[in-house]
């Protein structure tokens, strides 16, 4: 019973894979990008725990859960129920707060009714969710939002011709007909024209019922002024259409800062209640930074009892790195990493034990100054009696294995097997290329571009940035480096956001469903498409799995979903096309032996030879082996991509352009990489350097440091402790500036060479 056994695992890549993990231990998976590490730990360990788990509870409450497929292992015995901490973001709107997901908000309410004056009231009117609480105005939001009439109507056209310029208002639409048929407007005139009480019916009519509506009115219906429905299907709430429609509801309405509580989402009345002078908004607009010594400064004995773990709450926070960040921090606007490192404090205080923690790559988006810390965080789930397992590329996390299990050897099809499995001193000595990119001895290039221009950055003031200059040498690559909210993004999305030459390549998903695939991204479908009718003789529309080619059974999903009434929604893989998304007749038609599904099922290396004959889909599939991503199936769906292959994705799109003179931006573009990964990385910078561009990268890796031509380095903290510009120059200086931290880890990270 100390191990958990795994016997046969083939899911995804793996190639029936047995391996015991050690109990109580921490356990780190490593292998090159693409390997099978995720494969072997989430899709197979977290998938069997957690599937299993909801199979104890009633079919009501499995209805409520994420539905797992058994994955396809023989065996897995002595397993825990898994805890899985991920990079998804956080999420939410704008009601939720790093001070609500945490739960520190709760306590933060409580101390404010307890010790606040003059009292006005228990804990739950401190809630900018409550509407005792909330400010009426912006109903607790703390920005109001505003209709540009100009954007949502056309004055020219009448209700017949489309006046109203929103999709679910168009006159054939349902809402669209609320006007056409109230029979109040002549549906011909144009709006321009309206008499100023028909506008005013029009636009501000509240909720009531027509005298004498027409026939074809809906009987049970209501009138609705079209400000006051478009307020309350698309600003009060942030619904599903409200997302649905979100580029045109950004097009039609203007936000500001609400004028009545000036962004501080509460009454009044709630307002007035301070401790030392502060409201609880003053309170939570404070860097977890400020706010520790505001609350040690209080005395007071009733208190106490609230604040003592209130402080433990915010100091873990600091101590992972996210001192910088305020209480009243929306939660979308977090990164992946550090929704990643608010969900570990969560479980740190947890009294369960003997779970099994599975954590995805915990070093991403932290400074190596941060690493340790989350380490201190790590090894504390596991001293209180829990398994964990981290899959991890970072030296400096693999170092405190317990017991380490490499897979590999390479990625894809070429991956799939554990190449080792023993301590971190063993995997010094090991042939794997884990073990060859831990021993490597780093140096700083010796190669000195010369200098012919600098991109100027003047006067930047933004977040904490404060009247910041700096100059950036134009052709070469720049290095932003910086702890964690020290301001580098800031840095150069503020400096560059008004200049047309600027590409940003970042790590957001493509707006695309799992009906894009890696060939649609890179616009080369329609030519395969195109190649197999002229071959087949069948037409080209049959060689989509949107279009006519899809599988009648699955309308080309390659799933069938069965929505049950009392039971779980069941998925299970289309019986006849067999998850291919395609019909029989076109699964028939093969061309040297392949089918368009067997393409699909290809991967980029693979496919890169048998199109030997078509340049243009063989450079495309060809840039996108430089990135990397040489293990992913054409196939593949974008919503499957992590953050980094999205971002690497993109730069794979750039690499047959031939311009010159642009200025690409990358943030953290070694998220997710193998070290042994990251020279195929910097092969694409050079190319687009020789191509006469500047390259600009905000990066924590030690690795991409010492190769960069040019270091700016932003601190020396986060959030008020940092914004200042450090060192910007050639990467050797840096090592002499002793107030960097940064300076401290590439020291012990390069050796002279001499």
């Amino acid at each position: 019973m100390d191990h958990i056994h795994i016997k046969g695992a083939n899911q995804n890549n793996l190639k029936n894979i047995s391996v015991d993990i050690p109990k109580h231990k921490l356990t780190v998976f490593t292998g090159r990008s693409g390997s099978g590490k995720s494969s072997l730990v989430f899709n197979t360990v977290a998938a069997e725990s957690e599937r299993l788990l909801n199979e104890t509870y009633s079919t009501y409450v499995q209805n409520q859960l994420t539905q797992y497929e058994k994955p396809e292992v023989d065996q897995i015995l002595n397993l825990p129920v898994a805890m899985v901490i991920n990079q998804k973001r956080l999420g939410g709107n704008s009601r939720s707060t790093v001070g609500t997901i945490s739960d520190i908000y709760a306590s933060v309410r409580l101390l404010w009714s307890r010790i606040g004056e003059p009292f006005v009231g228990y804990s739950p009117v401190f809630s900018f969710n409550n509407p005792a609480g909330m400010c009426e105005r912006c109903q607790g939001l703390g920005y109001v939002e505003d209709i540009d009439l100009d954007e949502l109507l056309d004055f020219d056209r009448s209700l017949n011709e489309d006046a109203i310029k929103f999709p679910s208002f168009r006159p054939d639409s349902w809402r669209g007909k609320r006007y056409l048929y109230s029979g109040l407007f002549d549906n011909d005139k144009k709006l321009k024209d309206y008499t100023e009480e028909e506008m005013d019916t029009f636009l501000y009519t509240k909720p009531r019922r027509l005298k004498n509506p027409p026939e074809n009115w809906p009987r049970t219906a209501k009138f609705e002024g079209l400000i006051h429905r478009f307020r309350r299907s698309f600003l009060l709430n942030d619904n599903f259409e409200k997302k649905r429609f979100f580029s045109d509801v950004e097009r039609v309405v203007t936000s500001r800062k609400c004028p009545v509580c000036d962004g501080q989402r509460l009454n009044e009345k709630v307002l007035s209640c301070r401790i030392d002078g502060f409201n609880i908004a003053d309170f939570t607009s404070l860097t977890i930074e400020d706010a520790i010594p505001f609350l040690e400064s209080l005395e007071d004995e009733k208190a106490k009892y609230i604040i003592e773990p209130l402080l433990k709450q915010l100091k873990a926070l600091k101590h992972v790195g996210l001192n910088y960040l305020t209480l009243n921090r929306e939660t979308p606007t977090l990164s992946g990493g550090e929704s990643q490192r608010i969900k570990l404090i969560r479980h740190l205080n947890s009294p369960l034990t003997d779970l099994v923690y599975i954590i995805d790559e915990p070093s991403i988006g932290l400074h190596p100054e941060d690493i340790d810390k989350i380490n201190d965080i790590i090894t504390s789930i596991r001293d209180k009696g829990n398994t964990v397992l981290v899959v991890e590329h970072d030296p400096d996390v693999i170092k405190i294995a317990d017991h380490v299990i490499d897979i590999g050897p390479g990625a894809g099809k070429a991956g799939g097997e554990i190449t080792f499995t023993g301590t971190y001193e063993a995997l010094l000595d090991s042939a794997t290329p884990t073990g060859e990119a831990m021993r490597t001895v780093h140096t700083l290039d010796k190669k000195e571009r010369e200098i012919n221009d600098f991109i100027h950055l003047k006067n930047i003031t933004r977040n904490n940035l404060e009247n910041v200059s700096v100059d950036i040498p134009a052709g070469m690559m720049t290095v932003v480096t910086g702890v964690a909210g020290s301001g580098k993004s800031t840095l150069l999305k503020e400096g560059l956001k008004s200049r047309e030459e600027v590409i940003f390549i970042d790590q957001k998903s493509i707006q695309a469903s799992n009906r894009s695939n890696l060939l649609t991204y890179m616009d080369v479908f329609d030519d395969i498409r195109t190649f197999f009718s002229r071959k087949t003789g069948l037409k080209k529309s049959m060689f989509s799995y949107n279009s006519e080619g899809a599988c009648p059974e699955c309308s080309g999903k390659g799933i069938i979903k069965t929505e049950l009434a009392f039971m779980a929604d069941m998925s299970q893989v289309c019986e006849v096309c067999g998850g291919s998304r395609y019909r029989p007749e076109v699964l028939e038609a093969k061309v040297e032996g392949y089918s368009i599904a067997d393409i699909l099922a290809l991967t980029v290396e693979e496919a890169i030879s048998l199109f030997k004959e078509n340049q243009t889909v063989r450079e495309r599939l060809l840039h996108l082996e430089q990135t990397g991503l040489q293990y992913m199936t054409l196939g593949q769906s974008l919503d499957t991509l992590s953050g980094g292959e999205m971002q690497r994705l993109k730069l794979s799109s750039h690499l047959d352009s031939e311009a010159s003179g642009m200025i690409y931006v990358f943030d953290e573009p070694t998220t997710g990489l193998h070290e042994r990964d990251i020279p195929t990385l910097l092969n694409c910078f050079e190319k687009l350097i020789e191509a006469g561009n500047t390259v600009l990268i905000v990066e924590h890796n030690l690795t991409m440091m010492t190769h960069a031509d040019w270091l700016i380095d932003i601190g020396p903290g986060a959030g008020k402790a940092g914004g200042r510009v450090l060192y910007t120059g050639r990467p050797k200086g840096l090592l002499e500036v002793e107030e960097s931290v940064t300076a401290k880890h590439l020291r012990r990270y390069v050796s002279d060479g001499e």
